[in-house]
């Protein structure tokens, strides 16, 4: 069986290497002329550390990132809302971890050139369109650098292409933009004190007013006795106008972000200082899609952002893309045809992750950090005396709904060296 993936991002570079796991041939093109460690900080929660320790990718995630132990509430003020453990520190065998997006897929690349080969990945290639057969999937393709088209043949295809994917676009040609709910990020990278354990991500203030979420993604920073720091300002513009193209790499202006975070004072953590020292600021507005019927035509299929893009809530992004490569190669390698492999694959993952995508629209977070913001705007003592325990259990249950398994302790599903 020969694989054809489209875009040679976290989700297509672990789908490369779970297909060649399963002795399948593999090729990757992605429109970047050169792939370079872009981006800002991501979680990996721990059924996603399962599937790439699977991988044996867990000493080089180990020796990259921070393993998170904590997510905590506060208000703008720093004082604590509520926390619960991640990781290990909830009960999984695996960790969670805070890790450098970029950093990540060049570790991905890394790993795919060296067991698969290092012309495996086509980069400046633009995937123009493809025609499936019946027999096999043909791919037109554009040489970035020349201008010139040339075609590729595969048994199967797979849009890893992201959100503005290529293929997507192809087998829904009707779907429009991504859809906008209003919220502008910002995001940047900024080295500083550790804070709080140096394992924590911390989430503070509510988007209605300004929400300021940090936590550490640099085991070499850690080592240091310092903290490479992500840091995300979330502001609610509902007047706003979406007029650019989401884009995860636009560049930001400090002027735009800082206002809404100058006059913050937290002992514990310096946020306007954070924004003011990143050495580049990037802007996003939260988007993702309407969840899709079907993911798999014939033998061309979806994969991570491309099939199912989603706010950036609860860490579930680049995991579930993780998730999604495991499972295809898994489904490919036990199916007795490379259609049976894709349906499978796709009846496998698409509800569960479409059912995030929705979740995550619903975060009972803000209502509830809106309202300790309401009634306590000049900070508090104690929780208790804001809350009550009714008011702040939908929190709890919230990222219960849209983060955690039940498998915290059971082998990978989907390993193929169980099965092969």
């Amino acid at each position: 069986m020969r694989v054809l993936i489209a875009g040679a991002g976290i989700g297509g570079l672990t789908a490369a290497l779970s297909l060649h796991e399963a002795g399948i041939d593999v090729e990757i093109v992605d429109a970047a002329r050169e792939l370079r460690p872009l981006g800002v900080g991501i979680n990996l929660l721990p059924h996603a550390v399962r599937e790439l320790t699977e991988l044996g990718l867990a000493d080089a995630l180990a020796a990259s990132g921070v393993t998170a132990e904590e997510m905590v509430h506060f208000d703008l003020h720093g004082n604590r809302v509520w926390g619960e453990g991640r990781g290990t520190r909830l009960g999984y065998r695996w960790p969670q971890y805070f890790v450098h997006r970029g950093e990540l897929q060049m570790m991905l690349l890394a790993a795919v050139r060296e067991r698969l080969g290092a012309d495996t990945v086509r980069t400046g290639t633009v995937l123009t369109g493809f025609e499936d057969t019946g027999s096999e999937v043909r791919v037109e393709l554009r040489d970035q650098a020349t201008g010139t088209t040339s075609t590729a043949t595969a048994d199967l295809l797979v849009g890893a292409d992201g959100l503005h994917s290529a293929v997507r676009r192809q087998l829904f040609p009707d779907e429009g933009a991504p859809l906008w709910n209003g919220v502008r990020l910002w995001r940047g990278i900024t080295e500083a004190d550790k804070f709080l354990t140096g394992h924590t991500m911390a989430v503070l203030g509510t988007k209605h007013v300004a929400k300021f979420i940090c936590y550490p993604v640099s085991r070499e920073a850690d080592d240091r006795g310092r903290a490479l720091v992500n840091w995300l300002g979330e502001i609610q513009l509902p007047d706003d106008e979406l007029t650019e193209t989401a884009d995860w790499n636009r560049g930001g202006r400090l002027e735009d972000v800082l206002p809404y975070f100058e006059s913050w004072d937290v002992d514990w953590i310096d946020v306007p200082g954070l924004i003011r020292g990143a050495p580049e600021i990037l802007e996003y507005p939260m988007v993702d899609r309407d969840p899709l019927p079907v993911w798999t035509h014939g033998r061309v299929t979806l994969l991570g952002d491309a099939a199912h893009p989603m706010y950036p809530l609860g860490s579930n992004g680049g995991s579930q893309a993780v998730l999604d490569a495991r499972v295809l190669a898994y489904e490919l390698h036990r199916a007795e045809s490379p259609e049976q492999g894709l349906a499978a694959y796709d009846k496998e993952r698409r509800e569960p992750v479409n059912a995030i995508v929705l979740a995550n629209r619903h975060n009972p977070g803000d209502a509830i950090l809106n309202l300790v913001a309401e009634r306590a705007p000049d900070g508090f003592d104690r929780i208790e005396d804001v809350l009550t325990a009714d008011e702040l259990a939908p929190l709890a249950r919230g990222y219960e709904k849209i983060t955690h398994t039940n498998d915290l302790n059971v082998d990978s599903p989907w390993s193929i060296r169980r099965t092969g």
